[in-house]
């Protein structure tokens, strides 16, 4: 029996997202038949799944819809990991923006346009941004605007300008904003920012003008004042597209960002906890593995190694930008980095907590990764460790996990401008804490250091999870 449509995916009357027996569909209802085969017919599909820049679908029974008002049933090919525009880094979301104008471009040439334009169509996949809204495409009405221009700007024009020109971290407002950042708020933010730049004055400073003009305006005045060309269209995505380009961050000066290369591991201590994680990571087989504190990625790589799709979370935008640009760069189809702040990470949102999924439900994965991070959530953020081991346990069935004793250098950095009210932060108190949830499978050194490299396998992990 088919499934309801996913949670997600129900505000839309052309159709709509279900599994059935654990296997995802699509449905597009009677309504929308006539368009959807017209985009078809055009080769606007063939041309974008051959430039993997749409997520390719088969057509199959229609005895497999999951109402009555279906006229077509399609099997899409599923994305490994679902991520939300709030958690990408400003690259992500620059390259997003670029696939949807480069998209609406070519949906142009075929007399076809794209009626929404939400950062939540585009996905992750295969280390590259990908469309995944089949049913966004309708034939275009000539003399009709853009519909979706608003809706792109204040999805990725006002967040990418608020990132690069004021500050990276205001991308998070996309998660109180999940319908995108109003032009409004955009140009108040941006401040003088909107003046400098020809693209953000007419985009986001007479845009936001414009919508105050006609918000109180009948439907016809607003159509009267909007007729268009297709030409006319074209020229708005392509200064779009070069508004877009030009908006440019440069990931230094965070907190962790070198992190990487400034700590207290020699070659000899580096090379020791790499082969720990890539051995403990082996001991199961494992489809997915989250690195939680992944910094610029070097162990995601290593667990990657092993053959697993690996998520790869941090906190500093810099070090998910540079993760990601050397993804891009040596096309890393099976790592994905995401910024996450684990002491306060994605909740569930939209309409009855139900439209984005919290960090929570779109796991667990086979194995979580947490490196040179307890610390930080145990003394820098007062997290009690048996709080921080049931939260693991949740995570994922495996864990791999680094003590950090309060002797070693970056634990001292940490306690000099504060008091040390931690007596439980030893070896023994942190075994103690994380076998409230965790049966602990093993214990290395890494060696040229004083730290400890734990295998660790969750209570309710049973044999038939394994």
């Amino acid at each position: 029996m088919a499934g309801p449509p996913l949670t997600s995916s129900f505000r839309d009357p052309s159709g709509f997202v279900y599994s059935r027996a654990g296997v995802l569909y699509r449905q597009v209802n009677r309504v929308f038949q006539d368009e959807f085969e017209a985009v078809t017919a055009s080769g606007l599909y063939d041309d974008l799944t051959r430039q993997r820049l749409l997520i390719p679908h088969r057509t199959v029974s229609l005895e497999l819809a999951a109402t009555a008002e279906a006229a077509t049933v399609l099997q899409p090919e599923p994305v490994d990991f679902i991520s939300y525009p709030y958690e990408w880094s400003f690259g992500q979301l620059r390259d997003a923006a670029l696939l949807t104008l480069d998209i609406q471009e070519r949906a142009l040439v075929r007399g076809l346009t794209l009626r929404d334009a939400s950062a939540y169509n585009v996905q992750f996949h295969g280390g590259r941004p990908v469309f995944i809204d089949t049913l966004s495409f309708e034939r275009r009405k000539e003399g009709a605007p853009w519909q979706a221009y608003r809706q792109f700007c204040e999805h990725f024009v006002v967040p990418l300008a608020l990132m690069c020109r004021v500050d990276v971290g205001l991308s998070l407002l996309l998660r109180d904003y999940i319908d995108g950042i109003p032009l409004e708020l955009g140009r108040q933010l941006l401040g003088s920012h909107s003046w400098r730049s020809l693209g953000l004055l007419f985009h986001v400073r007479l845009h936001a003008a414009a919508q105050r003009r006609y918000r109180d305006q009948p439907p016809r005045v607003v159509s009267e004042h909007r007729a268009v060309t297709a030409q006319t269209v074209l020229n708005l995505v392509r200064s779009l597209r070069g508004l877009v380009e030009g908006l440019r961050w440069t990931p230094a000066g965070t907190e962790w960002a070198d992190y990487t290369a400034d700590n207290n591991y020699t070659d000899e201590a580096a090379r020791s906890k790499r082969d720990l994680v890539t051995a403990m990571l082996q001991q199961r087989r494992l489809q997915t593995v989250w690195d939680l504190g992944a910094n610029t990625g070097e162990y995601s790589r290593a667990a990657r190694a092993t053959g697993a799709r690996v998520i790869s979370f941090d906190i500093d935008p810099a070090a998910v930008e540079r993760n990601y640009r050397r993804v891009r760069a040596e096309q890393e189809e099976g790592i994905l980095p995401l910024r996450m702040d684990l002491t306060n990470p994605s909740p569930a949102l939209g309409w009855a907590h139900r439209e984005r999924m919290s960090l929570e439900e779109r796991g667990p994965a086979d194995a979580v990764l947490a490196l040179a991070l307890v610390h930080h959530l145990a003394i820098g953020n007062n997290l009690p460790l048996d709080r921080i081991a049931g939260f693991l346990a949740r995570l994922g069935r495996t864990l791999v996990i680094e003590f950090v004793p309060k002797s070693d250098s970056q634990v001292q950095r940490m306690l000099r401008t504060r008091e040390d009210v931690f007596p439980s932060y030893t070896r023994e108190g942190f075994e103690a804490g994380f076998r409230s949830a965790f049966r602990i499978d093993e214990a290395q050194p890494v060696v040229g250091s004083e730290r400890l490299l734990y295998r660790m396998t969750a209570k309710d992990d049973g044999p038939s999870s394994r």
